[in-house]
């Protein structure tokens, strides 16, 4: 499985989601964050696999719905986050949950 680092002990790129539920929906306004070791001015982004037109911030609000990675030198490529533009969607806290905690569930649409 994967678990996050915090980000002062973070070696690996992460791609923070905010507000931080998943699945990200696009009428959440959901901004994507880069975070990792590697410099912050030399991110890449990625939108469905193609290197995307957001080139150098660590930061952005997505407008389309897609799959979308980040890489940072030094610390490699993010997993993916899908942002979709689904009606309906049943949400969990992005983050990672352990055995017997209590879950909330958003039903949205």
């Amino acid at each position: 499985g994967w678990c996050p680092l915090s980000p002062t002990g973070a070696q690996t790129t992460q791609l923070l989601v905010e507000p931080p539920w998943r699945p990200a929906v696009l009428w959440d306004r959901v901004t994507l964050t880069c975070q990792g070791s590697g410099t912050a001015g030399a991110t890449t982004w990625y939108k469905d696999g193609q290197r995307w037109g957001q080139e150098g911030g660590n930061y952005f609000t997505v407008t389309e719905s897609g799959t979308y990675t980040c890489d940072r030198p030094g610390s490699g490529l993010s997993r993916p986050v899908k942002v979709s533009d689904d009606q309906l969607v049943l949400q969990v806290p992005a983050r990672a949950l352990l055995e017997g905690e209590t879950l909330t569930l958003r039903c949205r649409y």
